[in-house]
């Protein structure tokens, strides 16, 4: 940050869900005390550093039980049900002191399940996969069904770089918003963008263990302009975009798909 004279820091570096569960001291040395040293480096440089925008997660939510049927906002209670959950809700809190303490203005968002180019691990990265499989002719399975928010990699990265530039002081955290779909319909999706598909993408019933929608109100009230690629038109790009990596052979098969 020193060397390069950074005044906008978008963090998103952490280990995924079954990473933290497997070493949750390593999980938490990389999600919370990496988040810190984040905010540490712009405290120290407050006269350089004029936002940091970075990523927390719907897994700060408890299950779909815990809420109404509406779209959850940010406001309702937090029951995470995983280490990474813990960890990301810490984040939360330490932007917070961070801004009470120090002056640092931050933005935390909330994604729920991102899919695109790059999406190879976490608990939610299998309709990425399906995604990769299907280009190469071949069915995937998604590992869980139900209702999400559903957010194209690029239209993320897009809004996690206009953030850092929109008129704000302060703190906040933001839901990302997005496609509120079933996966029936992302397996749908990924069918139609993959005509030859050597069988039907599958799913189980099982759900994550987060709300159905989130509430993404308080991101539009920063960025009205956040984008949002409908479902099948992010699906189509992405499928196109690994038939071309596959073509070129700039892609690890084995290794996405693990």
């Amino acid at each position: 940050m020193l060397e390069h004279g950074v005044t906008h820091v978008i963090h998103l570096a952490a280990l995924q869900v079954p990473f933290c569960k497997a070493n949750p001291v390593l999980g938490a040395k990389v999600n919370v005390v990496g988040t810190v040293n984040v905010f540490e480096a712009a405290a120290r440089r407050s006269d350089l550093v004029q936002r940091v925008v970075y990523t927390s997660s719907a897994a700060v939510y408890g299950p779909a039980s815990m809420y109404g049927p509406d779209a959850v906002p940010e406001s309702a209670p937090l029951a995470p049900a995983t280490h990474y959950g813990v960890y990301k809700q810490a984040n939360e809190g330490t932007a917070r002191i961070y801004m009470q303490d120090n002056g640092v203005t931050s933005i935390g968002v909330r994604p729920y399940v991102i899919y695109g180019l790059g999406r190879d691990r976490g608990v939610t990265s299998s309709p990425t996969k399906a995604m990769l499989s299907a280009a190469l002719g071949k069915s995937f399975p998604i590992t869980y069904g139900g209702r999400c928010n559903f957010q194209w990699a690029d239209d993320a990265a897009k809004t996690l770089i206009a953030l850092t530039t929109v008129p704000f002081g302060g703190t906040r955290v933001v839901n990302l918003g997005g496609s509120r779909v079933s996966v029936r319909e992302v397996a749908e999706a990924i069918e139609a963008a993959a005509p030859h598909l050597q069988e039907r993408i599958s799913y189980p019933d099982t759900t994550l263990p987060f709300p159905d929608e989130l509430d993404d109100a308080l991101l539009k009230e920063l960025l009205p302009g956040a984008p949002e690629t409908p479902l099948v038109q992010g699906v189509r790009a992405t499928v196109e975009a690994f038939r071309d990596l596959v073509a070129r052979g700039r892609i690890d098969i084995e290794n996405a798909l693990a």
